[in-house]
């Protein structure tokens, strides 16, 4: 039947049976068209875009020419790409996001790339309070699990985490801080500690060998907010019988570094501090 109506928006009405009556399919189309661009597809044709989509060349058209008005595609009159006002499509999801759901993807990839065991940790007193995590295998005799608490002064993440305190804050860390041995390597002096934490520092990161269990060797790298302030740590952690403190060093502190940059450039998209201060 005729409508009197371009064929285009005519098509708009039907609804997929599996569809709701709220659905607006032009809604659908419109972001078909933006995700039909991606690292490969940098900069596409109205014929590559109707192709891509499943879409007319005339309804493609009518979609990149408003998504241009509106500023979040570009054109040369022949290829079509997106601008860099996409982002602004993603930031109210990024900018919501807890530090746990920003980070678990990233140690996922951490662990996948190099095999080991990975988590994010936060200062609560003088324990480190695990936050998310990525086991790949059980090299502790106990389990470790989001909320798992460890003392700070035996464990690279705590290490970190100390690192990044104030004066006055780690003052009164040493204050109410009791370093019991835990095993024949934890540092238990002020002092030595003190000394390592002032290594961390200046190095950027920090590594434990088997402080809180035998056969324990873990390295772990800062988190930062906006401001600069540490505000979490991220580790990996491996068993001491098949990896060297040098391997360590040289295998896994450049990913876990990566990592620790791009949990903070996630972090960044929201306000500054949300994550733990």
């Amino acid at each position: 039947m005729d409508t009197g109506r371009p064929p285009f928006e005519a098509e708009l009405d039907s609804e997929p049976a599996h569809r709701g009556a709220h659905h607006v399919q032009s809604l659908e189309r419109g972001l078909a068209v933006i995700k039909a661009f991606h690292a490969d597809a940098a900069e596409l044709t109205l014929s590559d875009v109707a192709r891509a989509t499943g879409l007319t060349r005339a309804a493609a058209r009518r979609f990149l020419l408003t998504l241009t008005d509106l500023g979040y595609v570009r054109t040369d009159g022949k290829y079509f790409s997106l601008t860099a006002r996409v982002l602004e499509l993603g930031y109210a999801y990024l900018s919501s996001m807890t530090l746990p759901e920003v980070a678990q993807p990233h140690l996922e990839h951490l662990s996948a790339a190099v095999h080991e065991s990975s988590s994010v940790s936060v200062l609560e007193g003088t324990d480190i309070v695990y936050v998310a995590r990525v086991a790949v295998s059980r090299i502790m005799t106990v389990s470790i699990n989001v909320g798992t608490r460890f003392p700070a002064y035996a464990t690279s993440m705590g290490h970190v985490l100390l690192a990044g305190l104030s004066p006055a804050e780690l003052e009164a860390y040493f204050v109410v801080a009791s370093l019991d041995r835990l095993t024949d390597r934890t540092v238990t002096s002020p002092e030595r500690l003190r000394a390592e934490l002032a290594k961390v520092t200046d190095q950027g990161w920090a590594m434990v060998d088997q402080e809180l269990e035998e056969g324990l060797r873990s390295v772990a790298a800062p988190i930062h907010n906006r401001r600069g302030r540490v505000v979490a740590a991220v580790n990996l952690s491996t068993h001491a019988s098949r990896t060297t403190a040098e391997s360590v060093e040289k295998e896994l502190v450049p990913p876990l570094l990566e990592t620790a940059r791009a949990i903070e450039a996630d972090l960044a998209v929201g306000a500054p501090g949300r994550a733990h201060g």
